[in-house]
């Protein structure tokens, strides 16, 4: 987050005390292939339910990512109606191109 330029020209959800609801999710999920690129499955919930060992759908992915914060991968930042998600080095490098 450090590294974005003029961050205050963003709008941002802090998603723990202001969790994300089912129309903004639906919406994020329009800008990726599905709601599973959206789902961090390095969320300690994730290993601690044994989650890596089931087989997840789609649906399963959405209602997880409703259920908890940690499961929903962050940051996701919308430019236009391009997503990025996460904070890779190439993600991060990608948004900065994008801005």
């Amino acid at each position: 987050m450090n590294q974005i330029p003029n961050i205050e020209q963003f709008e941002l959800q802090e998603i723990k005390s202001n969790p994300i609801n089912i129309n903004q999710l639906e919406a994020l999920r329009k800008h990726t292939d599905s709601y599973e690129s959206l789902f961090n499955k390095r969320a300690q919930l994730y290993k601690l339910r044994g989650l890596k060992d089931q087989q997840l759908q789609e649906e399963d992915f959405k209602n997880l990512i409703l259920e908890h914060y940690t499961f929903l991968s962050r940051p996701v930042i919308l430019i236009g109606e391009l997503a990025f998600i996460g904070n890779s080095k190439k993600t991060v490098e990608e948004m900065l191109l994008a801005i």
